[in-house]
Parts: structure tokens; sequence; C-alpha cells
């Protein structure tokens, strides 16, 4: 009895040592072939799919000779998951640059860490949501549809990166996660007198500073310009909210500004409209953002383009038109130029022609003499201790007249359309 007992232990033992053998002699093949130089002869660039298991993606691996075995490498993987302890051990889809002879460790390290190729898309301050859109629809290494445009002034330009793949809705998302906290964090430390009190009136005034100008340095001048309009009940008579009222999320007009263009009612339209527009007309980056939360301390109520590239800008309507004056010369000797080498003429934005031409000096004419007929009313509002501010009617009149023909008909581009 005793015997059998002992030869069923002892049979049991034997077993159990065998068994124990050859799992080790197993378990140290597959880690020495886990941990040995794979086959790969040069270093190439992987891809593995979203939705891929283990085996799939060890399939490809092998089929792509990255691997030497799928077994090993899947068996490797569980122990290597097993050991380690990691939490996030799964394999990622994404595209991979593996290097030559990388050993089943190296690769699993790469494809569980998610290190993969990053690609990047450059989306430029002053496109509409439509436009960014239609961006990264046309982004190659992107993935998915996008079923809805963002409202407008909700995402904020940059550069992303992403993995090859990616869903062209996730970038989206970003961009307004990131619009988001820029104006959690900006609006508070706002200068404390401007003319706007939420943070949707911050991104739309943005907007249209950001489509006014495409220099860094001339942005808080742009801002404080329109903050002074606006304070002054004038209307802001931006070129961009043109049109943006007559192509929308399109951005651009395809072709220069025109009088009617100008004179055509629209919610958008500051020439037609007092304060500011609806929404915005673009989507602002942190640059015109900033500008808009602390503009320059002017006075200057106008700008027009200087032919530097820049503006110059002025705080009473005589410096104005003399500045456009400046600039249609400049326009003129450009025009004599690229006829002369036998280039295609640029027309200024909007190009008076004929009785155009006399129109936009009535218009001057008129905004001389609103300008004077305010200068005399409010004297004598001031002569009878009245002011405008209180709401005398005369003064108030004086001022409408003001507002309606405050500068004469644009003569400046939008840097952006």
């Amino acid at each position: 009895m005793l015997s059998s007992i002992v030869r069923v232990i002892s049979g049991v033992l034997t077993v159990a040592l065998v068994s124990m053998l050859i799992i080790g002699g197993i378990s140290f093949a597959i880690y020495n072939q886990f941990e040995s130089p794979g086959p790969l002869e040069a270093t190439r660039t992987v891809i593995i799919p979203k939705g891929e298991g283990r085996i799939a993606i060890a399939e490809r691996l092998e089929r792509e000779g990255v691997i030497s075995n799928r077994w090993t490498f899947v068996g490797g993987h569980l122990l290597h998951s097993f050991f380690a302890r990691k939490k996030n051990g799964e394999l990622k889809a994404g595209e991979y640059e593996i290097k030559e002879h990388a050993s089943m460790r190296d690769v699993i390290d790469t494809l569980s860490a998610g290190k993969s190729i990053l690609y990047k898309t450059t989306l430029p301050e002053g496109l509409t949501s439509e436009q960014i859109v239609e961006r990264l629809k046309a982004e190659p290494s992107l993935s998915g549809e996008v079923t809805d445009v963002p409202p407008e002034g909700t995402l904020l330009p940059d550069t992303y990166y992403f993995s090859k793949g990616a869903s062209r809705q996730e970038i989206l998302d970003r961009m307004h996660d990131e619009m988001q906290k820029a104006i959690s964090t900006l609006w508070s430390s706002r200068d404390p007198d401007l003319p706007i009190s939420t943070p949707d009136q911050l991104i739309t005034f943005a907007s249209i500073v950001e489509k006014e100008t495409g220099r860094p340095d001339e942005r808080d001048r742009v801002a404080a310009v329109f903050y002074n309009r606006l304070k002054k009940g004038m209307r802001l008579q931006s070129d961009p909210t043109i049109i943006y009222g007559i192509v929308g999320g399109q951005g651009s007009l395809g072709r220069g500004i025109t009088k009617a263009d100008i004179e055509t009612k629209s919610p958008y339209n500051t020439y037609q409209i007092s304060g500011l527009p609806p929404g915005p007309i673009c989507n602002p980056g942190k640059s015109a953002i900033m500008a808009a939360l602390h503009p320059a301390k002017t006075e200057d109520l106008y700008f027009v383009a200087d032919g530097s590239g820049g503006h110059a800008f002025s705080a009473t309507l005589k410096d104005h038109n003399a500045a456009v004056q400046k600039w249609r010369e400049i326009e003129k000797q450009k025009a004599k130029e690229n006829a002369a080498g036998g280039q295609e003429k640029v027309i200024p934005i909007p190009q008076p022609k004929d009785d155009a031409s006399n129109k936009v000096d009535t218009r001057k004419n008129k905004t001389a003499r609103a300008s004077k007929e305010t200068k005399t009313v409010q004297k004598q509002a001031s002569a009878s201790g009245d002011d405008a501010s209180t709401g005398n009617p005369a003064a108030a009149q004086a001022s409408e007249a003001a507002n309606t023909t405050d500068i004469p008909l644009p003569v400046r581009k939008p840097k952006r359309q």
C-alpha cells in the first residue's frame, strides 16, 4: 500500500519535473527568440490598421518580415504584459518606424507605447471653419468624414500633430478644446475699459482684427481703431465683414470689393450696421485675440494701406484722406510699372470709375460737412450746458450724420480673404 503511494507520488513528481523542463525549455526558446535581433535588414515603416487584434498584428508583422514567428510574438507579448504588469500593454494602431534587426521586444515596446510616426497639419489664422474642414478633407494621412462644420470662431488655428489614420473629427475636437482653453485662460486678463462684455464678443472682434492685417506688429493698433470707433458710436466699416456677408464660410470673394458690395445690406456688413456683426467672420489666432484683449493706447480712428505691406493710421479724417491720397498715388505708380512690364493691371478695392469717382468725392464732401456740423452742434451744446451723451437731440442728430459718412469708400485690401 505504502509502496503504491510512493510510486504514485514519484510518478507525479516525474511528470511535474518533465513538464517544468519542457515549459522551461519552451520559455527559454521563446525568450531567446523574443530578445534576439529580428530579420529586418533595413529600417522600414509598418502601418497597423485600427481594429486589428494581437494575432492579426502578429501575422502582418511576420508577413512583412518584421518578425520571424507570429506565435512567438503572441506568446512573448502575453508573457511580457503579465510579468511587466502593464495596464496599457495592448498593441496600438498607427504608422511605426521599425529599426533594422529590431527584436520582438523592441517591436512590442514600440507598438504598445504608441510611438508612431507623427504627421502634422498647419491650419493658419484667419480661415473660416468651412475652409478648415476642406483642408482636413484634403489631408491624405487623416481618415473619416466630417458630418458638421463647426461654428465660426470655435477652432484655434495652430499646427497639430497626429498619427497616420487619425480621424478628421479628432483634429477638429482638439482645435475646439484648445480654443476653449485659450479663452478661459486669457479672458480674465483683458483690459478693463474694453467696449465688449462677453467672450463671444471677444472672438467676433478678434476675427475682424485677424482679417484686417497679416502684420503681428499692427494688430493691437487695428484693434485700437475699431475699439475707438465703437466707443464713439461710429460704424466699424471693415472690408472683410462685407466679404463674409456675401460668401460666408467660403472665405474668399474671388474678386475686388465693389461699391455695390459696400451698399449691400447684410447682418455682417459693418458699413451698413452699427456695432459688431452677429458672429465671428473667421477663426482668429492667439495673436489677434491678445490684440483684442490688450489694444494699443491710441486715438486712431482710421487706417489705410501704405504700400509697404502695412497701414497708415490716422486720428482725424483730414490725415486719413491725405493717407488715402498717398495710397492712390502708390497704386497709380504700380499700375504704370505693371503696364510697362506687360503685367496685368492691379485694380484697387473698390475701383472708382466715371461717375463713381464723383460719388466718392461727393461722399468726402459730405463727410467733411458732417464733421463740421458735428463740431458746430457740439459747441452749441457745450455753450448751453448740454452734452450729446445725455441725450441732446441736436448733438445726437449731428453725431448720426457723422456716423453714416465716417470714411470715404475703402481703398485698402484686406490682407486675407
